[in-house]
């Protein structure tokens, strides 16, 4: 059946959105599971995010770049400094971005506002 989920085959890859808006954030995560075979979480700040690594190794991390506190990019540096986390892609959603600073770290970069079917292929690419 599309769409369905063979509790034989490899775990469900999780994506995790960290964006500060809770509405944004909810409708993202609604948007990857009705849209893709990947369970999103999300978290509303960047200390949350910290906390939910420590529990669960997500496949991708979806980052808004304007969190308060640290940025998406300072946030996406301490994910990587952690050995079991290095290897996971990063998409950054931004109005304006430090696009030097995300081209040297390897991050997708989307400009708001964007397009769902966009992410949503971007998404895809990264967890190709």
């Amino acid at each position: 059946m599309p769409g369905s989920r063979d509790p034989t085959s490899s775990p469900v890859k999780t994506i995790l959105i960290v964006e500060d808006d809770t509405v944004v954030a909810a409708l993202l995560a609604a948007a990857i599971e009705q849209e893709t075979p990947y369970q999103a979480l999300f978290t509303t700040s960047s200390s949350q995010a910290l906390e939910v690594v420590h529990e669960r190794k997500p496949s991708l991390f979806l980052l808004d770049y304007r969190l308060p506190g640290i940025s998406g990019l300072e946030l996406y540096d301490q994910f990587h400094a952690t050995r079991e986390l290095e290897d996971v892609p990063a998409l950054l959603v931004s109005a304006s971005f430090p696009f030097e600073e995300a081209c040297k770290r390897n991050i997708l970069l989307i400009q708001k506002p964007f397009e769902l079917d966009d992410l949503l292929q971007n998404i895809e690419r990264l967890m190709a």
